[in-house]
């Protein structure tokens, strides 16, 4: 099998990993891809191909897809699903794993997730559509603190404010105003939150195993909103029933409400969910694997993936039999770069990967990296590298994280140390 991956980052990485890993790829090809995914090799020892292909530009990837013969397209990020990379790509008649433009605004659009949950009968929060500071201040007003208050388009994981200070709210919705957007105003939700990545194929819902990600960038979850700082996987605290019940409870409604509107969803749906004290809301939908838990959930699934993304793209997951899952844990631990998330540092050399790579199950999965002229690592985003570990129970696999986070050298960064640590307290 042919595979073109579409994206750059460390989610991108842990697929082309894992799909290098499956003997039915005979041949990976990544666009633009990154360093660390031009290291890897299929099975047979065939060297992943990187070629210099905008990904926002829905022409271009679907002419490389059939140049290069692919039997079917991944597309890891969600700018490129909601600039119709998915639709140009099945326009030529390449299966493509990733909803269509339409679709895909599950994520691009907060308001219209929200309004497909209610017709769905989706528990979520309630929200309110702000298009002035007239409408902003009534929502808070009416909602009161914690005040939660999104950015309605694509922002990276960081058009969220939760915050007790109605003055800081009130000012990231006016730069979300002031910036030609829409905010979205919700009701606070309690309780813990859980990723849990559905696999679609327009009728289909397979789920895959749950995961915690820490979005705050600071030990306690302090300080600002990021795109995410390490996740861990399972969740030793999380109801036995959990994964049934949201499959029934909110993917399965949402895929057929899709369905139904004529805009089937074939893809990732990424249910971000709290549990609360009333139980399990949405707190967001996205239309792509999460980074960083996909890092860990990759990490622990034993099935071939190739034939399994192919499967949701033909519309065939009805026919797979059970996905089958590793038994231990994993941890992901991101190093970020200096002065990350509001202005992180580019240009500063990393050294110290393959010495985290000796640490027992440890892999490191590039994020925002480059070489220069001269064949060297350096960094080049905000969220630079996911050093990811697999273990027979979460200590032990924060444990070898840790060890290998320890071994990279990147001047300036900084990382949390204190990912997966509850849990692992608690699973003792």
């Amino acid at each position: 099998m042919i595979i073109l991956l579409v994206g750059t980052g460390a989610r991108e990485h842990a697929l082309a990993r894992a799909l290098c890993a499956d003997p039915a790829v005979s041949q990976l090809h990544a666009a633009p891809g990154n360093p660390g995914i031009g290291t890897l090799s299929t099975v047979d020892g065939t060297p992943v191909v990187l070629h210099g292909v905008d990904a926002l530009d829905p022409v271009a990837v679907a002419a490389l897809a059939a140049a290069v013969k692919a039997d079917l397209v991944v597309v890891g990020p969600e700018a490129p699903l909601v600039a119709g990379v998915a639709d140009a790509v099945r326009g030529v008649g390449i299966p493509v794993f990733g909803p269509s433009g339409r679709a895909a605004m599950l994520e691009g659009s907060k308001a219209f997730a929200k309004e497909v949950m209610l017709a769905a009968d989706v528990p979520t929060a309630e929200p309110r559509v702000c298009r002035t500071s007239s409408d902003l201040e009534d929502a808070l007003d009416a909602f009161g603190a914690p005040h939660v208050v999104k950015d309605d388009g694509l922002a990276a994981g960081k058009g969220v404010v939760v915050t007790d200070d109605r003055a800081a709210a009130l000012a990231h919705g006016e730069a979300i105003l002031d910036a030609g957007g829409v905010v979205v105003v919700e009701d606070f939700l309690d309780g813990p939150e859980v990723s849990l990545f559905c696999l679609c194929d327009g009728e289909t819902v397979v789920p895959l195993q749950p995961a915690q990600d820490f979005k705050r960038a600071y030990d306690g979850d302090a300080g600002p909103n990021t795109g995410g700082m390490g996740a861990y996987s399972p969740l030793p605290w999380a109801p036995a029933d959990l994964v049934d019940e949201v499959v029934r409870t909110v993917a399965q409604p949402t895929v057929d409400e899709m369905a139904r509107r004529g805009t089937p969803f074939v893809g990732v749906l990424y249910c971000g969910l709290a549990l609360t004290s009333k139980g399990v809301r949405v707190v967001e939908f996205n239309a792509r694997f999460g980074d960083p838990e996909t890092q860990v959930v990759l990490a622990r699934l034993a099935t071939p993936l190739a034939g399994v993304l192919l499967a949701a793209a033909e519309g065939r997951l009805g026919d797979l039999t059970p996905l089958e899952w590793r038994n231990d844990a994993a941890v992901t631990v991101v190093v970020a770069a200096h002065g990350y998330p509001a202005e992180p540092r580019k240009g500063d050399s990393i050294t110290g990967i393959d010495a985290a790579e000796s640490v027992d199950t440890v892999h490191v999965l590039h994020a925002g990296t480059s070489l220069d002229h001269r064949g060297t690592l350096l960094s080049n985003g905000g969220r630079v590298l996911s050093v990811t570990a697999r273990g027979a129970t979460l200590a032990e696999a924060r444990e070898r994280a840790y060890a290998g986070v320890d071994r990279i050298v990147l001047e300036g960064s900084h990382h949390r140390r204190d990912i997966a640590a509850a849990a692992a307290e608690d699973a003792r």
